[in-house]
This record gives structure tokens, C-alpha cells and sequence, in this order.
């Protein structure tokens, strides 16, 4: 008698659970956009200091960490297992880029490794007055925990949604295109590395363009992704990708695949026989779970973004390939919304179709979907 009355309490509280948020569901008013951020270097860094230090995954058991200085510095990074004491070292290779009357600083990209899974590690970048940073290596099994946001940009939405990441104990953040929302203006590049710096400095970001890191100006700028590609160098040689625009990695029985929206991806396309190929490589005993990541949603009820050649003609290339594969989620930012679908394919409701999540709500100064 007393389990029956616990189990229809229990039924009960969730009743009127369901029921209060479908009430809050009907009453919700998304809120207006919020003011633009711009972070300047702090007057604290020297020309040679470390500024836009972040994080990203390199095979099994390495890392890359990037960073920017002003002017010219080792590209070596001294790191260990305790703070202050750094027992292994390692280089890397410095560059820049330009984009017509800006020049970026010096570039930093080193990989550091082997490292211990689920491992805090210490570490410093450039001379040996560079302050320390630290960050943890994710587990080499489940569980693993992934945040997933898009459509970052930089507003004091961003800032909220930074925060709640921050709160979260996440092991890897995933980020399905629109970074920083510069859009040609490349200082807001460095705002933005500055911004996102004190998370991605500690947990890798794994990241895949969207269409506000294109920058290409006709006749003035004809290269796109020019500072997305220098500045967010991601693992794509590891998993046979000929492009940084799109890859794959596993960590902890998961294995992510990051697709380009707007790169080719037609059955001709290096991107779409790159697919083919990966899919292939899969071994569900290894990596039970199978993810992907694009920037422009396959299924989306919302009015914006309808009828998009990024994501209607990408569904009708690579929907079948994704389904046979038995993709379990798809995530995908653009749509400044949050929306869950049940398995689909094909248009229809299929317990074998992935569940298409659209993430793309991350803070941009553009606004939430409204209808």
C-alpha cells in the first residue's frame, strides 16, 4: 500500500511538473537581443604575454593549445602535473594572416602529449614569465559530459551562457558554427579568443564553421574562412580530411563527426566521399554512441532559415549516408532556437533516425527565433 501511494505521489509531482512548463511553454516571451561585448587586451599582458588561449583535442592522447601574442615569442609550451613544476615540453610552428588593411598577431599552435585521461595538467606558453594555465584531459570512458552550444557571438547573453557552461563540470564543448560574429571586422576576432578564453583555456573546444565565419568580400577579399582556419586549427589530418572545414575525432566511446554547411558536399565533393569513408571507419563496439555536427538545420519548424540550400540540399545528399550509418543525434546551430525532435528520416517520424537538436540560441547579438 505505502510503495502504491509513493508511486502515485511520484506520478502526481510529475504531472504538475509537465503541467506547469507546458503552461510556461504557451506563456513564453523569447527575450530581445542583448548589447554587443568588445573585450580589450588587458593592460596587464606585455606585447609577448599569451592572450586567446584555447584548447582542442588531437587524437587518443594529445592536445593543442593556441594563443596569440603581439610580438614574436617561442612557440613552446612547459607542462606537468603540478602547478608550478613543468616536466615535459613541448614546440610548435608560430604564423599569421591578413585580411585587407588588418594583420593578425603571431599565431602560437603546439601539441602537447601523451597525457593521462580524466588528468589535471598545468601549464605555460611562450618565456618562463608567461603566467600558468591549467586544463583536464576528458575520460577514456563513459561517463563524459559535453556541452553543446551555437551561435556564440558576443553579447551579455553570451556571457549568461558561458556561465551556466562554466557551472556544468563539462569534459569537451561542442560548437556547431558562429563563433565570434566578427563578421569582416577581425579585431572582434581577439574579443572574441579574449572572451572565451578563461573556458577554452580549460576544457577543449571542438568547433565547425558556420556562415558568419565566411568573410569573403568580392574583388577585396576572395579567400573565405580565412581567420576561422588560422585561428581555430582543429584535428582534421587525423581523420583523413583534406580540410579543416570538416573532420572527425573520438573520445570516451564517442565518435563526433563535424561537418561543413558551406563547403561543397555533393557526391563529387572531397567533404561527401570524406563522409563515405569515415562512416565506414566506425566501430560501434569502440564508440557506441555516433554524433554529428552542422551548422545549418536539416529539420527546423521554425520560420527562419526555411528553404536554405545549406541545409535543404545537404539533407537530400547526406541524410541516407548519416541514416544508414545509425547516426544517434544531430546537432545544429543557425536557428536561434532550441528544438528537439523525435528519430526521423525522410520527413517522417523513424525509430532508427537520429534526433535532429537545434542549438543555435548560444547569444549572438542577432536574437532568438520568435516564430
Amino acid at each position: 500500500m505505502a510503495a502504491a501511494v509513493r508511486g502515485f505521489l511520484v506520478m502526481l509531482a510529475l504531472a504538475l511538473a509537465f503541467a506547469g512548463a507546458f503552461q510556461l511553454g504557451l506563456a513564453y516571451d523569447r527575450p530581445p537581443a542583448r548589447k554587443s561585448l568588445f573585450i580589450s587586451l588587458s593592460k596587464d599582458l606585455r606585447s609577448t604575454s599569451p592572450q586567446q588561449v584555447h584548447i582542442s583535442l588531437v587524437g587518443q592522447d594529445k592536445m593543442r593549445i593556441s594563443w596569440i601574442t603581439d610580438d614574436p615569442s617561442p612557440a613552446t609550451v612547459e607542462y606537468g602535473t603540478s602547478s608550478g613544476a613543468y616536466s615535459f615540453s613541448a614546440n610548435g610552428s608560430v604564423h599569421s594572416y591578413s585580411y585587407v588593411i588588418y594583420d593578425s598577431g603571431e599565431i602560437h599552435d603546439v601539441v602537447v602529449g601523451p597525457l593521462k585521461p580524466n588528468t589535471q595538467y598545468y601549464y605555460r606558453c611562450g618565456f618562463d614569465s608567461s603566467p600558468e594555465f591549467d586544463f583536464k584531459t576528458p575520460p577514456s570512458q563513459f561517463p563524459i559530459k559535453f556541452a553543446v552550444a551555437g551561435d556564440l557571438g558576443q553579447t551579455d547573453w553570451t556571457s549568461s551562457t558561458l556561465e551556466h557552461i562554466a557551472k556544468s563540470n563539462y569534459d569537451v564543448l561542442l560548437l556547431p558554427g558562429d563563433l565570434s560574429y566578427a563578421d569582416t571586422n577581425q579585431p572582434s576576432w581577439d574579443s572574441f579568443g579574449r572572451l572565451v578564453e578563461p573556458l577554452a583555456s580549460k576544457r577543449p573546444w571542438m568547433v565547425t564553421q558556420g556562415n558568419h565565419e565566411i568573410e569573403k568580400i568580392p574583388l577585396i577579399h576572395s579567400q573565405p574562412f580565412t581567420a576561422y582556419n588560422a585561428r581555430w586549427y582543429m584535428p582534421f589530418e587525423q581523420s583523413g580530411s583534406d580540410s579543416n572545414l570538416y573532420y572527425s575525432f573520438e573520445v570516451a566511446g564517442v565518435h563526433v563527426i563535424m561537418l561543413g554547411s558551406y563547403t561543397d558536399f555533393d557526391p563529387t565533393s572531397a567533404q561527401y566521399k570524406w563522409l563515405q569513408k569515415d562512416l565506414k571507419k566506425v566501430d560501434r563496439s569502440r564508440t557506441p554512441w555516433l554524433v554529428v555536427l552542422v551548422h545549418a538545420p536539416w529539420y527546423n519548424s521554425n520560420t527562419a532559415h526555411q528553404g536554405e540550400a545549406e541545409s535543404v540540399n545537404m539533407k537530400e545528399d547526406m541524410e541516407d549516408m548519416l541514416y544508414q550509418a545509425r547516426v544517434d543525434v544531430v546537432f545544429a546551430g543557425h536557428v536561434h532556437a532550441y528544438e528537439r525532435f523525435t528519430r526521423v528520416y525522410n520527413e517522417e517520424a523513424n525509430k532508427c533516425g537520429p534526433v535532429h537538436i537545434t542549438i543555435g540560441d548560444g547569444g549572438n547579438r542577432e536574437g532568438l527565433a520568435s516564430k
